[in-house]
């Protein structure tokens, strides 16, 4: 069996999708050091040309017909790129993200060098975060993870390993 049936080099990028592109960008700026990569749209499917089986050009590439959105992509230190959608329409069924019981949920954890001067960070920049996660036995053994929301409910979570993986 081949250990690499698709041939991945790495992660490119997460993707969320939020209610408006600015402040989520700007936010993101302020309090991760994110860089705007580039950005995208508006886009219309109205605007585009349709598939030869009549499809519109957003249902046939991305799975949602009629779609108006706008796009970023953000580089966070450390390498890792953000993208950013905000849907015009259709509008969503939900206001706020899924809470990571709901299938489909998601968060980013990034590994940090300080948990307790980033959960400060996070605090004073309006960020909700959680009790502080460490375990002294197990695979595990001492690291910490600590799970906390954007002001958005984005869940992201703090990384410290004990020992490298």
């Amino acid at each position: 069996m081949n250990a690499n049936p698709l041939g991945i080099r790495r992660i490119d990028h997460v993707a969320w999708t939020v209610a408006e592109l600015e402040p989520v960008i700007s936010f993101y700026q302020r309090v991760f050091g994110a860089q705007i990569l580039y950005g995208l749209g508006p886009f219309d499917a109205a605007e585009m040309p349709r598939e030869a089986d009549g499809r519109d050009w957003m249902e046939a590439h991305i799975g949602v017909a009629g779609a108006q959105l706008e796009l970023c992509l953000l580089g966070l230190p450390g390498g890792i790129r953000l993208e950013l959608f905000a849907y015009r329409n259709p509008p969503s069924s939900t206001t706020s993200p899924l809470r990571g019981n709901h299938i489909g949920a998601h968060h980013l954890g990034l590994e940090v060098d300080d948990m307790d001067a980033a959960a400060r960070w996070l605090r004073d920049n309006g960020c909700t975060v959680f009790e502080r996660i460490a375990f002294s036995e197990g695979p595990t053994a001492g690291s910490q993870y600590l799970y906390f929301l954007d002001p958005w409910q984005n869940m992201l979570e703090l990384v410290v390993h004990g020992r490298p993986f």
